[in-house]
């Protein structure tokens, strides 16, 4: 496949960071979506007990997968306030991708680490992880705490499970720092990401006669054509974000299925469809102009049809959008930091906006490439984790959260 394994390199060699010995663990868990986590949690779990410090986890339903919060207490045993080092452990398949490299073995090729994660984002998690002796070491003024979760990856389904057990344990951070590969540029704010599944229930018949049956996909499509009448409106109308690359709101849909036979009107139709809006603009604002559409347009004509007639909308998954305040602490601090004022706004999602909905203003800055995430041949240059180092060792330093300025 090409490439030399970190292993068979020496990871603790001059040429590489510290954190690439563990990077190359975190990368072997194969922490897909549709597998556990646990074993990558519990790993990490293990390293925080060797330090002294006892994380506690929150699970799914099924108890397959967790989060991990951890807390390093100031030196004088302090654990509230500080900052929030925040990432999530679940990573996007690889099915249906031509890799060079074994996408869960950490290779090097040059000035490069591939292997799914590297990027998004196990190279974070592993920085926060080998940095955790040193920063015991500095005796800090303010404690800094460790979130990892999982599902991030399919609508940011762990996170509220752990900021609701933030809020029984009463622990409140002064900000958070979302370790998303940014290329160690500070990113101040993302859409909101809502996806939703719509269900038409409708009547079958022989297609000879139409008259007698309620076509469900039919209806689906006026659902669809709506949907992206919308998409039209909101991209001709605004309102406008200039600093996104795509500077309105947006909404497609992306999967329909329905029907078996060409000769029979189809009882079933079900389609997904998302939309992602800038964060000057309600999410549920978006919402409700497609459930009145249904609720009063769509239902009401299948039933004209035939009584027993239905459509439905499902939530499946909805993360916020962030917009970071240019005047709070953890804004000010990672600028400071990266010495980065400029303003990016980006349309991909993160926990961001669900930590700021929970009163912890956060902010995204991380190393690796956007570009990098989810695709085949994912890598992180070697200089981002070094860059990275650097960052956590500046902010747990005189001039990051110990300054009392900030």
């Amino acid at each position: 496949m090409g490439g030399v394994l970190v292993s068979e390199r020496a990871s603790g060699s001059d040429d590489l960071p510290q954190s690439v010995a563990l990077l190359e663990k975190l990368v072997a868990f194969e922490t897909t979506n549709s597998n556990s986590n646990l074993d990558m949690i519990e790993y990490l779990q293990s390293l925080f007990q060797d330090a002294g410090i006892e994380p506690w986890l929150t699970y799914d339903k099924d108890r397959r997968k967790a989060n991990l919060f951890a807390t390093l207490p100031s030196v004088d045993g302090v654990t509230q306030g500080g900052i929030v080092l925040s990432g999530h452990s679940d990573v996007v398949t690889v099915e249906g991708q031509k890799w060079s490299t074994d996408p869960f073995t950490l290779t090097r090729r040059g000035d490069r680490l591939y292997g799914r994660g590297s990027a998004d984002m196990k190279g974070f998690i592993a920085v926060c992880m080998s940095k955790l002796e040193s920063l015991q070491a500095k005796q800090l003024r303010k404690p800094l705490h460790f979130a990892f979760s999982f599902d991030e990856e399919v609508g940011c389904l762990g996170a509220p499970l752990m900021l609701d057990e933030m809020v029984r344990r009463d622990i409140r951070p002064e900000g958070c720092l979302i370790g998303e590969p940014t290329s160690m540029n500070v990113v101040v704010a993302h859409k909101g990401a809502n996806l939703y599944r719509c269900r038409v229930h409708g009547r079958p018949a022989h297609s000879s006669a139409p008259v007698l049956g309620v076509n469900a996909i039919e209806y689906a499509a006026r659902v669809i054509c709506f949907i992206r009448d919308l998409a039209d409106s909101m991209k001709q109308q605004g309102p406008f974000d200039r600093f996104f690359e795509t500077p309105y709101s947006t909404a497609q849909t992306g999967r329909i299925s329905g029907g078996v036979a060409t000769n029979v009107v189809p009882q079933l139709c079900e389609f997904d469809f998302e939309f992602r809006n800038i964060p000057q603009i309600d999410a549920q604002d978006i919402y409700a102009q497609i459930s009145d559409y249904v609720e009063n347009t769509i239902r009401p004509a299948m039933r004209e049809e035939w009584d027993g007639a239905d459509i439905a909308l499902e939530k499946i998954a909805a993360a916020p959008g962030l917009n970071a305040d240019e005047q709070a602490m953890m804004t000010r601090l990672v600028r400071a930091l990266t010495g980065d004022g400029d303003i990016r706004k980006v349309a991909y999602g993160t926990e961001g906006g669900q930590f700021q909905n929970a009163g912890v203003p956060a902010i995204i800055c991380g190393p690796g490439s956007i570009e990098q995430a989810h695709r085949a041949d994912e890598f992180i240059d070697i200089d981002q984790i070094a860059q990275c180092e650097a960052f956590i060792d500046a902010l747990a330093g005189p001039t990051g959260i110990d300054n009392e300025s900030q």
